[in-house]
């Protein structure tokens, strides 16, 4: 039952290699009609094309014959065709001018691979065109072809379908991988592409054309994430390029066995947590190695690689996450780096606060990167007690007619002593006829509000339920944020009680361990009551069962992409008066959905 209020938490760290990377490719090549996917590999060039239904007629030579109309013209053998599929459709020309041939490995009908763009049919900020969409017809005919060569060439010119005056028969999205390196992102293929080989590092290769190039093409990468309670350093390196500072220890030169992957993996955290220091408000605080996870750059975004598996030495990439633990959001935070090769001569290097990301470089001539408290607006979070007093309600006092009926009694034993002495009744009984006139005339007016007692609680309004559960909701949430177990704990004693405060801990604590085995822990950015209503429970004294309806949106940052998650839960809250405070001592989750949190569109970044 109670595993369903922190489940948010635990479940979105450990999905965050499926979410959605801040960057996203705004071309729109990934949607257009033709896709070809092309792989250089030591001795051959493999092409995975997928053929939109309605552009066969351009790679005609691909066409199976048992697809052709019975009766029609006689076609040339398959290879014949492949040899001028070589030449006019999909020529691949090496450094020495030769044309690779081509064999057509596999051929049949599919249906198109969903590349998700989600400002498809969007109009794109940088160029003001709307971004493409995939065609309505997912039919599309899929072919395997391999182009091999005897030497490895130094260079690869893509020749795409063109016609007589050199303008793209086709719309084709391409994208190129050297070995397992992604060269580009995908990218339209509209004119000669001219790839220069780097078969020592594959990593280097590139297209002559700066505008056909990958995202993600720095080998090393520092991030600055400052918020209150921590600052993490978090640094993304290729595996190969640590061999400038340290001995990898592998038994090739190619590959990192699956044996390999854990020592390899702990060495590297351990020897970046001893460099490129990092001071918080000039004190050098005490180094966590929080994680160290083998990831790969995607079209996605970086994944965290789950199931060990060989890798290759020239794409394996390492993330490193270095904690360091504050009392609160610090002032300044420098980071001296020291890791620099004749390859590396520049580091992208991005801080991360509460207001966003700021990207820099670290050189050689400049190698500290600072972070400034520049925040003038920014509150930190906090976690407060829900005092008992003045969450009732008010009760409104007619401040006049009280008084009015306090003037009666001293009226009328005035009256009465006249009366005795015989005196004249005229004066008192003409002020205590006033006084009755002014607590009846006064009663609208002239009142003043007070806190409910709780002696007469009696029912909860639903508006006071609502903020009441707000309150507690989002205190319990925050809790999280802290990042030292006794903080956490002492945070969430303030609005839970008993059993539930120690389970709720605990598995906290639990699903917390099974986060650093490759998640991220997720932040609690927003709590909203939707709705809710509450009942007394029994003769109990202060004690009502609210059943009501919130979102949670939480956030993972990590190596500069931000993933959000909103989750949607329906629930009866036990709350009850504690010490003059209100604590949760029962929750019943009815219903918990996922839904689209609208502050999760993507960020674009200049192509």
């Amino acid at each position: 039952m109670l595993r369903h209020l922190f489940c948010f938490l635990s479940c979105l760290g450990l999905c965050v290699p499926m979410a959605r990377a801040d960057w996203i490719n705004l071309t729109g090549a990934e949607t257009a009609p033709n896709i070809a996917e092309i792989y250089i590999l030591d001795d051959h060039v493999k092409v995975v094309l997928e053929v939109y239904v309605g552009d066969l007629e351009t790679f005609e030579e691909l066409v199976p014959d048992s697809w052709m109309k019975e009766g029609g013209k006689p076609r040339p053998a398959l290879a014949d065709r492949m040899r001028g599929f070589s030449q006019t459709k999909l020529r691949f020309t090496t450094d020495t001018g030769a044309s690779l041939p081509a064999r057509l490995a596999l051929v049949e009908p599919r249906m198109r691979v969903d590349r998700q763009s989600p400002f498809a049919g969007m109009i794109n900020p940088m160029t003001r065109q709307r971004v493409p969409e995939a065609p309505a017809d997912k039919r599309v005919l899929y072919a395997e072809i391999i182009y091999p060569f005897k030497q490895r060439p130094k260079t690869l010119t893509i020749v795409p379908p063109v016609d007589e005056e050199g303008r793209a028969l086709v719309t084709i999205g391409f994208i190129t991988y050297h070995k397992a390196v992604p060269v580009i992102d995908f990218r339209y293929l509209g004119a000669d592409a001219k790839l220069e080989l780097n078969w020592a590092d594959p990593w280097y290769s590139k297209f002559d054309n700066p505008n056909l190039k990958r995202h993600h093409r720095d080998a090393m990468m520092s991030y600055l994430y400052v918020e209150p309670f921590e600052v993490r350093h978090e640094i993304l390196t290729r595996v190969k390029d640590m061999a400038e500072w340290m001995d990898l220890g592998l038994r090739g030169d190619e590959y990192i066995e699956v044996d390999e992957l854990e020592p390899l993996k702990q060495r590297i955290g351990e020897f970046l947590i001893a460099k490129n220091p990092v001071l918080v408000d000039g004190k050098e605080l005490r180094p966590v190695l929080d994680r160290t996870n083998y990831v790969t750059l995607s079209l996605q975004g970086i994944r965290i690689v789950e199931k060990p598996q060989r890798m290759d030495l020239s794409t394996a990439i390492v993330g490193v996450i270095i904690t360091y633990l504050t009392e609160s959001l610090p002032q300044e935070v420098t980071c001296d780096w020291e890791l620099f090769s004749d390859r590396i001569q520049r580091v992208p290097a991005t801080s991360v606060d509460p207001a966003g990301p700021l990207l820099s470089f670290v050189t050689p001539d400049d190698n500290v990167h600072t972070w400034t408290n520049f925040l003038k607006k920014y509150q930190e979070p906090t976690v407060e007690a829900v005092a008992v007093s003045g969450s009732l309600g008010e009760l409104r006092v007619p401040v006049g007619t009280l008084l009015c009926i306090g003037a009666l009694l001293p009226l009328g034993w005035q009256i009465r002593r006249n009366r005795r002495n015989g005196k004249s009744l005229l004066v008192p009984v003409s002020v205590f006829v006033v006084a009755i006139i002014g607590a009846v005339a006064l009663y609208p007016h002239f009142a003043a509000s007070v806190p409910k007692p709780a002696a007469v609680a009696g029912a909860l309004p639903d508006e006071r339920a609502q903020q009441l559960l707000q309150s507690l909701m989002k205190n319990v949430y925050r809790a999280f944020d802290f990042r030292r177990e006794d903080d956490v704990y002492d945070k969430l004693a303030m609005s839970v009680s008993g059993d539930l405060l120690s389970d709720i801990y605990l598995q906290n604590r639990k699903s917390f361990a099974v986060q650093q085995a490759g998640g991220v822990q997720a932040k609690i950015k927003e709590v909203e009551v939707l709705q809710a209503g509450a009942e007394r429970v029994g003769a109990r004294p202060l004690t009502y069962a609210i059943t009501g309806k919130w979102s949670a949106m939480g956030t993972v940052g990590h190596w500069g992409h931000v993933h959000m998650r909103k989750n949607l839960y329906e629930a009866i809250v036990t709350i009850a008066n504690t010490d003059g405070r209100w604590k949760i001592t029962g929750l019943e989750i009815l219903d918990e959905s996922r839904v689209q949190p609208q502050a999760a569109t993507a960020t674009a970044v200049p192509q």
